[in-house]
C-alpha cells in the first residue's frame, strides 16, 4: 500500500511509515513483543496520551502521502490521529467496483458518505465516477477533506460537502424522498454532532441504519465499518440485515486489519458489506 506501511507492533503500540514520517502511536490491540525494537528509536513522531506528540517532526506541521492514487495531507492531531485510517484502504477496490457497476445511466451514481472524515473513500469513489454527499459533524474535518480533493485533482468533481449530524441529515433526506445508489459509513464509538448532541454507537446505530434503509435504492450497496470492540463483523451484519431486510448470508462481514511485512496482523475493527444488485 503506497504511502503507508505497518513497520512493527507490540507493547500496545504500532510503528507506521506514513510517507516520509515514521510514527509511533498507542494501539491497545498490538500485544506481544516487538520484532525490531531498535527501529522505534527512529520515530519522527511519537504520541503519548498524557504528554501528546514528541519527536523530531513534532513541530514540523502537515505532510502529504500518496495512497491509492490520491494525495492526502496528514497532521498530528490532539487526539493522536494523523488524518488517515489506513485500514480503510483495503475497502477501496470494492467501493470502486460497486460504483463502476452502476455507471452508464443518465446521472452519476449517487453515494452518501457519513462520518466521512478527511475524504479517503469519498475521493476514491468520485474518481471512479460517483457523485458523493460527504458528511461529517466537524467543520474543520470537512475543510480538511476539501483540501485533499484539491490536492488529488478532484476539486471539480460532484461532491456535496455537508457539516451536519448524520442521523438528522439522513432522516431529512428520507423525508425529501432522496434515493442513493450506495451508502458508506464509519461511525465512532462516541461523537458529537453540531446540533443534535452526542452520538453513541450502542444507542444510535440501529436508528441510523433504519433511516438509511429509507433512502438506499433496493439494489444499492452499503459499506459499514466500525472500530468499536463490541461491534464485530457478525454483530454489524445482524444490524445491517435487520435494517435492510436482507439475510446475513447475503452480506459479507470481516475484520479490518493491517499487516506487517512479516505477516503479523493488527486487528483494528470490523466491516460489513452489502453488494446490492451490483
Amino acid at each position: 500500500m503506497s504511502g503507508h506501511r505497518l513497520v512493527d507492533l507490540g507493547g500496545a503500540a504500532r510503528l507506521e511509515q506514513f510517507g516520509d514520517r515514521l510514527v509511533d502511536r498507542p494501539s491497545p490491540g498490538a500485544l506481544g513483543s516487538r520484532a525490531a525494537p531498535a527501529l522505534w528509536q527512529d520515530a519522527d513522531l511519537r504520541f503519548d496520551r498524557d504528554g501528546g506528540w514528541s519527536g523530531p517532526a513534532a513541530g514540523a506541521g502537515p505532510w502529504s502521502v500518496d495512497l491509492a492514487g490520491l494525495t492526502l495531507q496528514l497532521r498530528a492531531t490532539d487526539a493522536g490521529q494523523v488524518g488517515l485510517f489506513p485500514e480503510h484502504a483495503a475497502m477501496l477496490p470494492w467501493l470502486r467496483d460497486r460504483v463502476s457497476a452502476r455507471l452508464g445511466g443518465p446521472e452519476a451514481p449517487a453515494i452518501l458518505h457519513l462520518f466521512a472524515y478527511t475524504g479517503l473513500a469519498t475521493l476514491a469513489m468520485v474518481a471512479a465516477g460517483a457523485a458523493v454527499t460527504h458528511l461529517d459533524a466537524a467543520r474543520p474535518t470537512v475543510g480538511w477533506a476539501r483540501g485533499n480533493a484539491e490536492r488529488s485533482g478532484l476539486a471539480d468533481r460532484p461532491i456535496r460537502w455537508i457539516v451536519d449530524d448524520a442521523v438528522a441529515f439522513t432522516e431529512r433526506e428520507v423525508r425529501r424522498g432522496r434515493r442513493y445508489d450506495g451508502v458508506v459509513l464509519d461511525p465512532p464509538t462516541y461523537g458529537h454532532g453540531p446540533r443534535t448532541g452526542a452520538w453513541e454507537i450502542e444507542r444510535d446505530l440501529a436508528p441510523l441504519l433504519a433511516a438509511i434503509a429509507g433512502l438506499l435504492d433496493p439494489e444499492g450497496f452499503l459499506l459499514l465499518t466500525a472500530h468499536t470492540p463490541a461491534f464485530g463483523g457478525d454483530r454489524l451484519a445482524s444490524a445491517v440485515g435487520r435494517a435492510l431486510g436482507r439475510p446475513t448470508s447475503a452480506l459479507e462481514a470481516g475484520e479490518l486489519s493491517l499487516a506487517t511485512d512479516d505477516g503479523r496482523q493488527l486487528a483494528l475493527g470490523a466491516f460489513v458489506r452489502a453488494s446490492g444488485g451490483a
